[in-house]
């Protein structure tokens, strides 16, 4: 049985999926999509995910797509440790939960806060959009507020005291910004020590999945000055 993973790790969603699996020792093709390049928009790739989006897989023509789904898959189907995706019906609750409050939060705002002050600006040849800008600033910020003193409030992670996809789907969301130098971290030592503990878990591979953004960071954010204080 074969699994293509069709991914690019500029993505946050693909880069959480190439770590699940690496962590867990889930064997799988490497099938890379150039999403600047729009490889995910031919007719191609339109026969793996009729979306158009990635991450997608394809095992044995089994084709799925979205990346929590993805990971909830893989985690019930194979033989991996049960915190991942916990089969007690109340810790998978509290998975699901985070998972539910960060497609409405942590993502759209991380994301639209890096796009707005650098992937749009890059792509489109045009101006920073400051109004933008400060408005997914504050927003993320209220985001981080509510990660700290709700879903880490008296626990290691955000779902409990064990690392689960909820984890990999936050970090991952929560380094995008990095790339246009936010700092996200520096003045938050809830959720730094949150980070710490992901990616001690999750390493080398927690690492290896985003050295793309710390080359982008370092080639392209100085182009795309931030106005005001960089730290949130």
């Amino acid at each position: 049985m074969s699994l293509k993973l069709y991914y690019d790790l500029l993505s946050q969603p693909c880069r959480a999926v190439v770590i699940f699996l690496k962590v867990n020792n889930i064997p799988f093709e490497e099938c890379r999509v150039e999403l600047v390049k729009g490889q995910q928009l031919t007719e191609d790739f339109a026969k793996i995910n009729p979306i158009k989006k990635a991450p997608a897989i394809d095992e044995d023509g089994f084709k799925l797509s979205e990346s929590i789904t993805i990971m909830k898959y893989l985690a019930q189907k194979h033989a991996i440790p049960s915190h991942w995706y916990p089969s007690d019906l109340r810790k998978r609750a509290r998975v699901d939960e985070y998972l539910d409050w960060h497609q409405g939060n942590t993502r759209p705002n991380a994301m639209y806060l890096f796009q707005q002050q650098m992937l749009i600006p890059m792509l489109r040849g045009i101006e920073i959009d400051q109004a933008k800008v400060e408005h997914y600033r504050s927003e993320l910020i209220k985001t981080l507020d509510s990660i700290e003193n709700v879903f880490l409030k008296d626990q290691q992670f955000l779902a409990g005291d064990e690392i689960s996809i909820a984890d990999i789907a936050a970090a991952c969301e929560l380094t995008q910004p990095g790339m246009a130098n936010f700092d996200l971290f520096s003045q938050r030592p809830t959720l730094n020590a949150w980070m710490e503990r992901v990616r001690s878990q999750t390493n080398p591979h927690f690492d290896d999945a985003h050295e793309v953004i710390r080359k982008v960071r370092e080639e392209r954010s100085s182009k795309f000055p931030i106005v005001g204080d960089n730290k949130l």
